[in-house]
């Protein structure tokens, strides 16, 4: 499997004319090809920061963003461009921002194709295709604008998917969706992978969207703290040999407080210690 995304000790910070915000602080992340990944977390996690790295949106402050074997940090504004046209697939939170709503809705998805130079035969028979398989063919005459916000959210991710692109970001993509085309979009999300060989990352409140995902990834305070795959949780394991433990553990092991590490021959250990205990020892 070859690498999708690798990202090392990424920190972003947005400045303003008044402060900074350190929205990611030494963030990791390895994608290979093929992946189901949810970033999930709390709002001002850093989830959406991350994704506009990957998309180019934004350069990194420090560290290094390889997407698709291309260094972000370095590239043009013209190569970027053009890595995002073709090879990256982009839905953003909010359908109306991913749509053109005077457009019909077949026309935006074969817009979405120009800038891969399909044959106009090629981009007619593939915006059938998906819109067919996110149930939207029936509502391709109609302009977009006059769709219900869930119905947008289905052609926008068609119009995302258009171009075949190697890796599909896609921002709360179920977020206006009743349970079962939620449900429905989670399925595309996976023939996607299977039929083309794309590689999905999705940000998400969307427990369900986020369990049936490959990887479910946690994130805090600007960076990937644990894990969970397989129905098993891990905590991830920073460059710099720093840990998040799960929310659950929180109450044990409070902020600012101290742990005993203890080495066994197959494991380490982790013994929180009370406050009034070790002041007496």
């Amino acid at each position: 499997m070859s690498v999708v995304v690798d990202v090392q000790q990424a920190v972003c910070i947005h400045r303003t004319v008044d402060s900074e915000v350190v929205a990611l602080r030494g963030a990791d992340l390895l994608v290979e090809e093929g992946e189901l990944v949810a970033l999930v977390g709390p709002s001002g996690s850093g989830k959406s920061t991350l994704m506009a790295l990957l998309a180019g949106l934004l350069r990194p402050s420090a560290g290094q963003v390889h997407v698709l074997g291309r260094d972000v940090a370095r590239a043009t504004e013209r190569e970027v461009l053009s890595h995002r046209s073709q090879d990256i697939g982009m839905l953003m939170q909010g359908p109306e921002r991913n749509l053109l709503p005077y457009a019909s809705v077949r026309a935006n998805v074969e817009l979405a194709q120009l800038a891969a130079r399909a044959p106009r035969a090629v981009r007619h028979r593939r915006a059938a295709e998906l819109l067919e398989a996110v149930g939207m063919e029936a509502a391709s005459r109609r302009r977009a604008g006059t769709l219900s916000g869930g119905e947008q959210q289905r052609v926008a991710l068609a119009a995302a998917l258009a171009t075949g692109p190697r890796l599909l970001l896609a921002d709360e993509p179920t977020s206006q969706l009743d349970r079962e085309n939620a449900a429905g979009i989670a399925q595309l999300l996976r023939t996607a992978r299977d039929r083309w060989g794309t590689t999905v990352i999705v940000v998400t409140h969307d427990a369900e969207l986020g369990e049936a995902m490959d990887r479910r990834l946690t994130m805090r305070d600007g960076r990937i703290g644990t894990e969970a795959r397989s129905g098993e949780q891990y905590a991830v394991i920073g460059r710099d040999g720093t840990v998040q433990l799960p929310a659950d553990l929180a109450d044990r092991f409070p902020a600012g407080g101290r742990a005993r590490v203890v080495r066994r021959p197959d494991h380490i250990e982790l013994h929180p210690i009370a406050a009034d205990r070790d002041e007496r020892s």
